[in-house]
């Protein structure tokens, strides 16, 4: 049998997608919508929401403000998606934190607030939304965004590092737990993407990016969407505990 359209049809089904205000995250929430399906997209604060937040007349989307490295916030997110859209079967874990700093200046605050928004809340909006995926019939799916980083390190880097390594065992760890629920749970390794001010910041960097990447650029956020879009989709069912790198090929001569 050969794949099809429909393979990635997500008509019907619903998303949540963390940390969606800009970047990465709006632009998953927005190939999901485009995908088929009905997205509830968070942010921390209302004031952190984007130009998308306000718009409460469109019947596929809609914003939920909620700190979901808290248990009330990431319970209140799904709650919240529950009672706008009636169900949940995708869960793409996107909200995070990216600091840099010496490992010896990175006291126990820097690095509690490091793991707390990018391990943390993994674990409490998955426990969250459990149930939901279970319930919803389509199998559910969960697409955690780490990094290249987590398998390697840079200096300036280690308490984020260390972060989305947890990230990606978790990841293999609840595929293992939940793939008899029938909920699947990969996760998504971007390298260097593309955003607002990164060239004029950091001009050597993006510059030796572009240089050692085989495909000769750096990303885009609508590269991770697209493999949020895939592994999501009906296309990707025998796929789980999964560290799909996307960065270019970077990896492969670093």
């Amino acid at each position: 049998m050969t794949g099809s359209a429909a393979d990635f049809d997500l008509s019907g089904r619903v998303a949540i997608v963390t940390g969606s205000s800009q970047g990465i995250g709006l632009a998953i929430a927005q190939r999901l919508r485009e995908a088929g399906a009905a997205v509830m997209r968070n942010a921390r604060s209302v004031a952190d929401s984007g130009h998308e937040g306000s718009d409460t007349a469109a019947t596929d989307t809609a914003f939920h403000a909620a700190d979901v490295a808290t248990e009330a916030g990431a319970r209140a997110l799904v709650a919240a998606t529950l009672a706008r859209f009636g169900r949940l079967d995708i869960v793409i874990n996107n909200a995070g934190l990216q600091t840099r700093g010496a490992w010896s200046d990175i006291n126990a605050d820097a690095w509690d607030a490091v793991m707390a928004a990018n391990a943390r809340s993994v674990h409490l909006v998955v426990g969250a939304a459990v149930h939901a995926l279970r319930a919803s019939g389509s199998g559910g799916a969960i697409v955690n965004i780490a990094s290249v980083r987590a398998e390697r390190p840079g200096s300036g880097m280690s308490h984020y590092s260390a972060s989305k390594a947890a990230v990606v065992a978790l990841t293999r760890g609840l595929a293992a737990e939940l793939g008899p629920l029938g909920i699947r749970v990969n996760a998504i390794s971007p390298g260097l993407v593309d955003r607002p001010g990164l060239e004029e910041a950091w001009p050597e960097g993006v510059a030796r990016f572009r240089q050692d990447a085989p495909l000769g650029r750096i990303g885009r956020p609508v590269d991770v969407a697209n493999a949020c879009v895939f592994l999501a989709s009906p296309a990707a069912d025998w796929i789980t505990g999964v560290n799909l790198v996307v960065d270019g090929g970077v990896s492969l001569v670093r």
